[in-house]
């Protein structure tokens, strides 16, 4: 019998992997793991990693500049995002993977992840498995939407996880 006392006597925590993917990995998937990892600490979950790709992106580009804006109103920093396209490894890596649109899903799946991807408003009742407004292009306004979106289903995905999560 364990010791709950004893720390030498509990297994270690394992690590759970959350990997947002968009499309360029400038906008939405930077600026999900940017909240998902706000909120992880917050709710002290020092055991969950989060990384972030694009199934069209180029390896080392920047987050958008609106990218950059809307995520330092809230708190975050973008400036050191550097983009990098989905691979295989990142999919393995991946206990989950949340995708923006449904165009996301299928190439997670064809990299071998179908068992592990969702649309991210899979788990929000208002986002109802809606895509992720893709705000590349407009003007901050749209950033902003995008931005409140987000942040809805990760609220939404997290509470979902908490049951199994939670030290």
């Amino acid at each position: 019998m364990l010791d709950p006392t004893n720390d030498a006597a509990r297994p270690e925590p394992t690590t759970f992997n959350l990997l947002f993917v968009c499309t360029g990995n400038t906008c939405r998937s930077p600026l999900a793991e940017a909240i998902a990892r706000q909120r992880i600490r917050s709710r002290g979950w020092s055991h969950v990693a989060v990384r972030s790709a694009g199934i069209a992106a180029s390896h080392g580009g920047r987050a958008t500049e609106n990218a950059i804006l809307v995520a330092r109103e809230h708190g975050l920093d973008l400036e050191a995002h550097v983009s990098q396209p989905i691979t295989s490894e990142l999919v393995e890596w991946a206990d989950l993977v949340l995708t923006m649109g449904r165009s996301q899903l299928m190439a997670v799946a064809a990299l071998g992840g179908e068992e592990k991807v969702a649309l991210i408003t899979d788990f929000d009742e208002e986002g109802g498995g809606r895509p992720v407004e893709d705000p590349f292009g407009g003007d901050e306004a749209v950033y902003r939407r995008t931005y409140a979106q987000l942040e809805r289903a990760i609220d939404s995905v997290l509470a979902r996880l908490e049951p199994i999560l939670s030290p």
